[in-house]
């Protein structure tokens, strides 16, 4: 298995925006959101990952396949904006290299967090990111802070 990361150009919008619809629905279950009048659900930054300098937009691939995304805000605290692993994916450690190599590019200090009731993605966060976290509790969820 062969996992990568490709970080995204402003030709592969439309493949980031169409993964970010399965995300967006897994995530319906934990925020409640709804598609919008043409079936699909929104996101409220979509070009702001091409035109913030301190925002990057990856791809993530296993072998020949797209298998997901990561959203990332570098600066003093990276932040993992948005991470998402397709259902056939998981449980194969493409989610964990991927994490692995996201965290390689950017070291220094970073910022995880999930919403209340995903229970699956914490458990995630919590086996994928080195030991000597510090994890606070908001009224989102869970945020943990780590260094690599």
């Amino acid at each position: 298995m062969t996992v990568a990361l490709v970080q995204a150009s402003i030709h592969d919008k439309t493949v980031l925006r169409r993964l970010m619809q399965f995300y967006r629905y897994d995530f319906s279950e934990w925020n409640g959101d709804d598609v919008d009048e043409h079936g699909e659900f929104a996101h409220r930054y979509p070009d702001h990952y091409w035109t913030d300098p301190g925002s990057r937009p990856f791809l993530i691939r296993r072998s020949d396949r797209w298998a997901g995304f990561a959203l990332v805000r570098t600066g003093p605290v990276h932040d993992m904006s948005e991470f998402f692993v397709m259902r056939k994916f998981r449980r194969t450690a493409v989610g964990r290299e991927a994490a692995r190599l996201l965290f390689q590019l950017f070291p220094g200090e970073w910022e995880t967090r999930q919403l209340h009731g995903n229970e699956a993605a914490t458990r995630f966060w919590h086996a994928v990111i080195p030991a000597g976290y510090t994890e606070t509790m908001t009224p989102e969820g869970p945020v943990q802070r780590f260094t690599v």
